[in-house]
């Protein structure tokens, strides 16, 4: 048996890294483990730190060996991590508020718990926001049972950016919209053979939203509003990540990064109640004209 993992405190986690991984979870601990073990892997960026806050219904996710194994192995290699619990729970938008307040690192990586990143993903990503300037860079997430299920429709919505990204706003029914298709399944894989880049070189992409990985520069983010609209939504929705990414979009711009390092686990979603889309709240708010 293992022997009691140490948590560490929110006071002595929060220093001025160059980055900091923000994993919310729960009811996952196999896919946290797995989580985990891929920011083990990583090369390229010493000393990032790890948050993982847990809204699991029983006992936290990182309790189990599997997680507390990589959890210690992060902090050997030289990665503080901290571990804690979110509850009671009152929406993704407010957990991700959360735990942005628990960083003061240059750039935050918003990491769902059930991706894992291929060594040097999280490299290439400090490169490309570093390079670009942008707000956030992210990585679309592959869907690999999907490998075999070419959709040709999708991969005319890769479009390169040509120098550093600029601002955009970007709404539903816009073309630029319909970027996020080419996240769906394995579509950006397919893109990505058929870019057939250079071993080491990337390319910045155009997106309106990306999910499951995406490194901010943090303040950036915070000036776009963070979160913060977590008071605004009701507690069961979905859709804060587009909500935040749309406002970053529109002050700092922000790409995708291929080649993608990021796999989804496919497993089932824990988020079962979804009845309200933070970004349609969020946006219908901002598009409301204002009385003179």
């Amino acid at each position: 048996m293992n022997r009691p993992l140490d948590l560490d405190t929110p006071a002595g986690f929060r220093t001025e890294r160059l980055v900091d991984v923000l994993i919310p979870t729960r009811n996952r601990p196999a896919e946290l483990a797995v989580t985990l073990a891929g920011l083990a892997a990583q090369e390229g960026v010493p000393g990032f730190g790890v948050v993982v806050s847990d809204q699991s219904d029983a006992e936290p996710a990182y309790a189990h060996p599997a997680a507390a194994t990589m959890a210690r192995a992060l902090r050997h290699r030289g990665h503080p991590v901290l571990l804690t619990r979110r509850l009671p729970r009152r929406g993704l938008a407010e957990h991700r508020a959360y735990l942005l307040a628990a960083s003061a690192a240059r750039y935050v990586l918003s990491l769902d718990d059930d991706v894992w990143l291929e060594p040097g993903a999280l490299h290439r990503l400090v490169t490309a926001i570093e390079e670009l300037g942008c707000g956030f860079v992210g990585n679309g997430v592959h869907g690999l049972s999907y490998v075999d299920d070419v959709r040709p429709e999708t991969h005319g919505h890769y479009e390169e950016w040509d120098g550093r990204p600029t601002p955009e706003r970007i709404r539903p029914g816009t073309p630029e919209w319909n970027r996020a298709r080419i996240h769906s399944a394995a579509n950006l894989l397919h893109v990505t053979a058929q870019a057939a880049l250079p071993p080491d070189a990337w390319r910045a992409y155009k997106v309106s939203w990306i999910g499951g990985c995406v490194l901010y520069d943090r303040a950036k983010l915070v000036d776009s509003g963070g979160f913060d609209f977590w008071r605004r939504v009701q507690e069961n929705h979905q859709g804060e990540d587009v909500a935040a990414q749309l406002a970053v979009l529109a002050r700092h711009g922000g790409a995708g990064i291929l080649p993608s390092g990021a796999y989804h686990l496919e497993s089932p979603t824990t988020v079962t109640a979804r009845d309200v889309e933070a970004w349609e709240v969020v946006l219908a708010d901002e598009d409301t004209p204002q009385p003179a």
